[in-house]
């Protein structure tokens, strides 16, 4: 049931859409998503929060349509991860997350968009996130295969 060109489409449409919305909403200034996260200092910034609470809204209605759904239109089945336990690698990774966000301002997909503006703190920063993501799929994850 693949189809590579009308998937490949969406894809683009959806990763623009996506790209675009960051822009729009000042999402890809590390400024603004580090004030967000600067409650302590008197000078918080709330926009974040209504990005956040847009993008909720958007995906309680998707994962709403989702179930309702037999399939996907373009694959032969949805790809949901499982309900798991929380376990010690799920919490190290959240946690390693968070301090690279609140330390760079980005998290993966403002910082792939951002790449449009071709500063060089943001291609360290996604140069940095690939290695790191490859370092994880080499060594992390095949670890955590064989056990």
């Amino acid at each position: 049931m693949t189809q590579p060109l009308p998937r490949l489409f969406v894809a683009l449409v959806a990763g623009a859409l996506f790209g675009f919305g960051l822009a729009l909403s000042g999402m890809l200034d590390p400024a603004r998503v580090i004030g967000f996260l600067d409650i302590g200092s008197g000078h918080w910034d709330p926009s974040l929060a209504f990005v956040l609470g847009g993008a909720l809204a958007v995906a309680l209605g998707a994962m709403a349509l989702v179930r309702r759904m037999k399939r996907p239109v373009l694959d032969d089945h949805f790809h949901i991860p499982p309900p798991g336990q929380i376990d010690r690698r799920l919490i190290l990774g959240s946690a390693l997350f968070g301090l690279g966000w609140g330390m760079a301002g980005f998290c993966p997909g403002p910082a792939i968009a951002a790449l449009s503006m071709g500063f060089l703190p943001v291609v360290l920063f996604v140069a940095a996130m690939l290695a790191g993501m490859t370092i994880h799929d080499r060594f992390v994850a095949v670890g955590a295969v064989r056990r």
